[in-house]
C-alpha cells in the first residue's frame, strides 16, 4: 500500500452490526462520541470509518475492543430524532484497515489504509464464474427455506456481474454472528471469499432443512394427539352406550377390588373410594389422572392391618442375640425385658431405643439381630445428611413428582404394621430453609402421638404405635433436646481386648474365610496373632478396622494358596508383620518414665475414649498464660481455674508465691490439628502445672479425669467406661476419677477392672497425693 492510501478519519464504532462495501443502511447513533463524530464528518467530505465492537456491552470502546478491519463509508443523509439520537443513512465504500487509534474526548479518530481486493488471474476467471453461479444457486435455496429474506432480494443479487460485490451483497443478507461476518469482511481474496460464502450457505441450508423437518414433526405430533383425544372420547361414549367393561372402566373395577382386599380403616376406605370415582371421571390424557392413580396405589400397598406374630420365646431370642453379637449385655437385657412385658400383657407400645456409641461397635447389625430374634420384618432408613422436612413427612400432592416421606416408604417396604424400624445416623440430620427434619421426627418418635402420624402425601393419619423404632447415633450432643427426650438411650462404649479377641475368632475370621474362598482346613489364625493385630494394628472402640486387617491376612493367605506357594497357612504372631506390614501403633501408650510437667488425661470422643497428654512449660517472663493445641472455650476456662487455684494455694503446694509475676506458663495439648473441648481435663491441667512449678514428676502409669473448681473440688464427668477402656488400651494401671463417679464402675467389664486400680477423689489435694511422685 502506498502512503497516499493512509488517511485520518472519524470512527463510528458499531454494536452488534457490520456494514459491507456497497451496502446502504440506516443507523441510529446515540452515544455522545459517536454523535460528535457524525457531526464532524458532515463538516468535511462526509467519509467515516465503520468498525464493529468485539463486545456489545462496552460503552466506551478502546483500541482492543474494536476489530482492526472495517468499512470506509459515506454519510448520505442525516436526521435528528426527538429523543436526541441521530439517524444516518450510510453507504459502504471500501474495506479499510485501522492503523492507529486516537481516542479523543470529543470523538475517536483513526488513521487507516484502504484494502484492495485480490482479483483472480485470467486462468482462474472461469473458476470464479462457476463459484458465482454456485453461490447464487445456494442463496436461492437459502431464501426458499428462510423466512427472514424476501424473494425480491434474489433479483437484486442475480444482476451483479462483479464477484466482490456479489459476495458482499449476499453476506449482508445472511443471519450470521458478528464473528462470521467479520471473517468475510477480512477476507481480501475474492475467490477465497466466494468459497467461504459457499460453505456458509451450505451449512445454513442444512440447518434450515433440519429446522423445517422438526417443525413438520411437531405439527404432525400435535395433530396426532388431538386426533387421539377425539377418538378416545368417542370410544368412551361408545363404551358407555354398549355397557362395555373393558378400557378404563375395567381398570376402575380392578382398583375397587384391591381396595376391598386392603383392609383399610373406615375413614381411609371412604377416601379411597371417592378418589376412584374421581379417577373414573378424569380423562386418561389429563395429568391429574396419573396423580390420582399413584395416590391410590400408595393407599392400596400400605399395610393397614397386616402384622407379623412376635416370637415371644425368651430363650430363643437370647440365643439369637448371643449368636450374632458378643458382649453388649445391657442392650440384650433391654430387649429381653421388652419381650417379657409383651408376653405378660400381650399389649405394649413399641419402645423407642437409641443405640449411641462410636463407629464400628455393631449398632446397625444389632438392630437387625433384634428383628430376627422376635421374627419381625426389618426396615432401615439412613438419616445422614437429611435436611428437608419433606424427606420425613412427604410432599403435598399438588407438587409435580410428589411422593410420601421416608417413614411411609419404609412402612410400604416392610408390608406389616409392626416392623423393627431402624433410623440410622439420627445425629447426622441438619436443617436449612427447607425446614427442620428433626422437628418432624418428634411426631414419629412420640408414643403419645405417633398413632396418628400425618404424612403430607397420604394426608390421613397413619398408626405407627406398633412399630419398634431403633435409632443409632455416634454423638448424642448433636441431637436436639426434645428429640433426645423421646428416646431411651443405651450407650455402647466399645469392646475390651478380650471381647475383640472373641469377636475376631467367632465372627470376623469365619466371615472373611468365606468371603475369600477359604476354609479352616486351609488357613488357621492363632490367638497370639489375633492379639497382635488387636494391639498393634488397630486402635478403635469398635471392630471395623479389626475386620479389615483380618481380611488383609485372608487375602495374603489366599494368594499363597492360589500360587501354590503353600498348601496350608498358619498365621502366627511372627508371621503377621510379614503378611500385612509393620505395626501401625505402639501397644501401651503410657510414658516409659516419670515426667515433670506432663500428665495423662482421659478424653471422651465420638469415636470412643482416648488418652490425652497435657504438657506444661515454665520459663522466665512476665506472667503470661499461653494455651495451645486447638482448645475449646470450656477447656481454656478449666486451665484458668487450675491456674487460679494454684495461685491461691501456693504456700500449701510449696510453690513460689510470685511465680506468676516472674514466669510465663505455656500449657500445650499435642495433636494441634484436632479440636479439643470439655471440662474433664481440669485436674490433669492442674497436676501438670503443679509438677512443672515444683519440678516434681508425675507418675507415668496414672491417667486422670475430672472437672476442677476454684476451691479445688473435683466434680463428676461423663463417659467413664469409654475413658477406662482407652486407658486400658494405653497400658495405664491407675485411674484417678471423681468420687461421685463411683456408681459408674458397675458398667466397666471385670476383665478391665482386674488390670486397673481406681482412685476416687473429691479434692485436688488427693489427686496430687496419688499423681505426683515424691512428697
Amino acid at each position: 500500500m502506498t502512503s497516499e492510501n493512509r488517511k485520518t478519519v472519524s470512527l463510528l464504532p458499531l454494536r452488534g452490526l457490520l456494514v459491507f462495501p456497497s451496502m446502504v443502511i440506516h443507523l441510529d447513533v446515540g452515544r455522545d462520541k459517536s454523535v460528535r463524530a457524525i457531526e464532524n464528518v458532515m463538516l468535511g467530505d462526509k467519509e467515516i470509518m465503520l468498525a464493529t465492537q468485539k463486545d456489545v456491552s462496552t460503552n466506551d470502546p478502546n483500541e482492543d475492543d474494536i476489530y482492526e478491519v472495517g468499512t470506509l463509508a459515506k454519510v448520505k443523509q442525516l436526521l435528528k430524532l426527538p429523543n436526541g439520537t441521530i439517524r444516518v443513512l450510510v453507504e459502504g465504500i471500501q474495506r479499510a484497515r485501522i492503523l492507529t487509534f486516537n481516542n479523543k474526548e470529543e470523538f475517536i479518530e483513526v488513521e487507516y489504509e484502504l484494502i484492495e481486493d485480490e482479483l483472480s488471474s485470467a486462468e482462474e476467471a472461469s473458476e470464479e464464474k462457476a463459484l458465482m453461479r454456485a453461490v447464487i444457486n445456494q442463496f436461492e435455496q437459502y431464501i426458499k427455506l428462510s423466512k427472514k429474506v424476501s424473494p425480491e432480494t434474489l433479483a437484486t443479487v442475480v444482476d451483479l456481474d462483479d464477484a466482490s460485490h456479489l459476495a458482499d451483497a449476499i453476506s449482508s443478507h445472511l443471519s450470521l454472528k458478528i464473528k462470521g461476518k467479520q471473517q468475510l469482511l477480512e477476507e481480501t481474496s475474492v475467490k477465497n471469499r466466494l468459497n467461504l460464502l459457499l460453505q456458509i450457505l451450505q451449512d445454513e441450508r442444512e440447518v434450515l432443512g433440519i429446522e423445517k423437518k422438526i417443525e413438520v414433526r411437531v405439527k404432525r405430533s400435535m395433530e396426532k394427539t388431538q386426533k387421539e383425544y377425539y377418538l378416545r372420547e368417542q370410544m368412551k361414549a361408545i363404551q358407555k352406550e354398549l355397557g362395555d367393561k373393558d378400557g378404563k372402566s375395567g381398570e376402575v373395577n380392578s382398583l375397587r377390588k384391591q381396595i376391598e382386599k386392603a383392609n383399610m380403616p373406615e375413614n381411609i376406605l371412604k377416601i379411597a373410594l371417592k378418589e376412584v370415582d374421581r379417577y373414573e371421571k378424569v380423562p386418561a390424557s389429563s395429568a391429574e389422572s396419573s396423580v390420582i392413580r399413584n395416590y391410590l396405589d400408595w393407599l392400596i400397598q400400605l399395610p393397614w392391618t397386616k402384622e407379623t406374630v412376635d416370637n415371644l420365646n425368651l430363650n430363643n431370642a437370647e440365643k439369637v442375640l448371643n449368636a450374632d453379637h458378643y458382649g453388649l449385655e445391657k442392650v440384650k437385657e433391654r430387649i429381653l425385658e421388652y419381650l417379657a412385658v409383651k408376653k405378660l400383657t400381650n399389649s405394649i407400645k413399641g419402645p423407642i431405643l437409641c443405640l449411641a456409641g462410636p463407629p464400628g461397635v455393631g449398632k446397625t447389625s444389632l438392630a437387625r439381630s433384634i428383628a430376627n430374634s422376635i421374627d419381625r420384618k426389618f426396615v432401615r432408613i439412613s438419616l445422614g445428611g437429611v435436611r428437608d422436612e419433606a424427606e420425613i413427612r412427604g410432599h403435598r400432592r399438588t407438587y409435580v413428582g410428589a411422593m410420601p416421606g421416608r417413614i411411609i416408604q419404609g412402612m410400604k417396604k416392610a408390608g406389616t404394621i409392626n416392623p423393627v424400624f431402624l433410623l440410622d445416623e439420627i445425629d447426622k440430620m441438619s436443617n436449612d430453609f427447607r425446614g427442620d427434619p428433626s422437628s418432624a421426627m418428634l411426631e414419629v418418635l412420640d408414643p403419645e402421638q405417633n398413632n396418628t402420624f400425618s404424612d403430607h402425601y397420604i394426608e390421613e393419619s397413619y398408626d405407627l404405635s406398633n412399630v419398634m423404632f431403633i435409632a443409632t447415633a455416634n454423638d448424642i450432643s448433636s441431637i436436639p433436646g426434645p428429640l433426645l427426650d423421646r428416646m431411651e438411650l443405651i450407650h455402647i462404649a466399645g469392646y475390651t481386648e478380650v471381647e475383640k479377641l472373641h469377636i475376631g475368632k467367632e465372627h470376623l475370621f469365619p466371615k472373611q474365610l468365606k468371603e475369600n474362598g477359604l476354609d479352616k482346613g486351609k488357613v488357621q489364625l492363632r490367638d497370639d496373632a489375633l492379639t497382635e493385630v488387636i494391639r498393634r494394628y488397630t486402635r478403635e472402640a469398635g471392630v471395623r478396622n479389626l475386620e479389615r486387617e483380618i481380611a488383609k491376612l485372608c487375602r495374603k493367605a489366599a494368594k499363597m494358596i492360589a500360587t501354590d506357594e503353600k498348601k496350608r497357612v498358619i498365621i502366627t504372631e511372627k508371621s503377621v508383620e510379614e503378611m500385612i506390614g509393620k505395626p501401625k501403633y505402639r501397644f501401651g501408650q503410657a510414658e516409659t518414665e516419670h515426667q515433670v510437667g506432663a500428665a495423662t488425661g482421659l478424653a471422651y470422643t465420638s469415636a470412643g475414649g482416648d488418652t490425652l497428654s497435657i504438657e506444661v512449660s515454665v520459663y522466665p517472663g512476665k506472667g503470661k498464660l499461653i494455651l495451645t493445641g486447638k482448645l475449646g472455650d470450656v477447656m481454656k476456662e478449666s486451665a484458668q481455674a487450675a491456674f487460679s487455684y494454684i495461685r491461691s494455694r501456693s504456700d500449701e503446694l510449696h510453690v513460689d508465691p510470685d511465680f506468676h509475676e516472674k514466669n510465663d506458663i505455656h500449657i500445650h495439648v499435642p495433636e494441634g490439628a484436632v479440636p479439643k473441648d470439655g471440662p474433664s481435663a481440669g485436674i490433669t491441667m492442674a497436676t501438670a502445672l503443679v509438677s512443672a512449678l515444683t519440678k516434681k514428676p508425675v507418675n507415668k502409669e496414672v491417667g486422670m479425669t475430672g472437672e476442677i473448681t476454684l476451691r479445688g473440688r473435683v466434680l463428676p464427668i461423663g463417659g467413664l467406661k469409654e475413658k477406662t477402656l482407652s486407658a486400658h488400651r494405653a497400658g495405664l494401671t491407675t485411674i484417678i476419677m471423681p468420687k461421685e463417679n463411683e456408681k459408674d464402675l458397675d458398667d466397666i467389664p471385670e476383665s478391665v477392672k482386674g488390670d486397673i486400680t481406681f482412685i476416687p477423689v473429691s479434692h485436688l489435694d488427693e489427686v496430687l497425693q496419688h499423681a505426683i511422685v515424691g512428697e
